[in-house]
């Protein structure tokens, strides 16, 4: 890089600061990055609260540290802020399995059906569809769709097939799925439930259909947060993406957590590698030099806005 980059991590944290005064930024972060990047935004919280505070934020640059498709939903909420976003290719496996042309084809096949969809797509998959959800507030959404009205779920069968369950309606489902919350080992979690008899299973409800048979709670990531802060126990085996037991550290000191294994120990697949893209030099970087920016034709942007504002009135 021909920048001349920082080089500790204090006096990164001090030059984004200076950065995000001189911009008048914000800087909004999922649950999944690292730590630093965690510690340093502004706001960080789950799909549906970044979305939320995406579209109250005053400042005039958005620093999305996230995937793309987030940093996408800032840009359709806020169409003449900056929207910033560390690296382009932080993307999300849901997203790039959903790709809109076919997601087209799905809903031309079903026209009589409401396409609930998701917020992990494209912003192409948003405009084709009717509402988004997010794992957070998809079971009160289902609720309030007319039960003669037949619904297409896109794009993880695995939360669509715990929707089913939950909410009792029938679904037809995208064949999707998230390549960290599916590779969480059935068999390595009941061994640690044999180790550590004592600790409750929380899961995303991302996660495979074996893995969500022995969870003592599932919920979207802010609900697990939520569980561990207000539960009796003291130890939890944790069922998602490990960056947010960073946040359960935080709150709940006093406990502890325990990351799920994924089926390959010689891999770090409990880590989202998209999410991981990110690094506070390259949060540094992007403020720095206003770039990636993410930009958004116009007329793409308000059929992309109507399923999300559909899903903040409905949630």
């Amino acid at each position: 890089m021909t920048d001349s980059i920082v080089n500790t991590a204090l006096d990164l944290r001090e030059e984004i600061i200076k950065l995000k005064k001189d911009l008048n930024a914000v800087i909004l972060a999922h649950y999944y990055q690292e730590s630093d990047i965690q510690d340093i935004a502004d706001f960080v919280g789950d799909s549906l609260e970044l979305a939320k505070k995406a579209k109250a934020t005053d400042a005039d640059v958005i620093v999305f540290a996230g995937v793309h498709f987030m940093a996408e939903t800032a840009k359709i909420l806020n169409p003449n802020k900056l929207v910033l976003i560390p690296d382009l290719e932080a993307s999300c496996s849901l997203a790039e399995g959903c790709p809109a042309d076919e997601f087209k084809k799905f809903r031309e096949a079903h026209p009589d059906h409401i396409a609930i969809t998701y917020i992990n797509c494209t912003a192409e998959v948003k405009a084709l569809s009717d509402i988004i959800c997010t794992s957070s507030n998809a079971e009160k959404i289902i609720s309030q769709i007319p039960v003669d009205k037949p619904i297409l779920f896109s794009p993880d069968r695995n939360l669509g097939k715990y929707l089913i369950k939950k909410t009792g309606r029938e679904m037809l489902l995208w064949e999707g799925s998230c390549i960290v919350h599916e590779t969480f080992s059935e068999r390595k979690i009941l061994e640690l439930k044999i180790k550590y008899p004592d600790a409750k299973l929380i899961a995303h409800p991302e996660c495979e259909e074996p893995v969500l048979m022995h969870a003592d709670f599932i919920g979207s990531t802010s609900k697990l947060l939520k569980f561990v802060q207000e539960d009796d126990s003291n130890s939890y085996i944790v069922a998602t993406e490990t960056g947010i037991i960073h946040q359960m550290k935080k709150a709940r000191p006093d406990k502890t957590f325990i990351p799920a294994p994924p089926q390959d120990e010689a891999c770090s697949c409990n880590e989202c590698p998209y999410m991981k893209l990110n690094t506070m030099e390259k949060v540094y970087l992007c403020m720095k030099n206003k770039f990636p920016e993410i930009v958004m034709d116009e007329e793409l942007r308000l059929r992309a806005l109507k399923p999300i504002e559909r899903m903040l009135e409905m949630s």
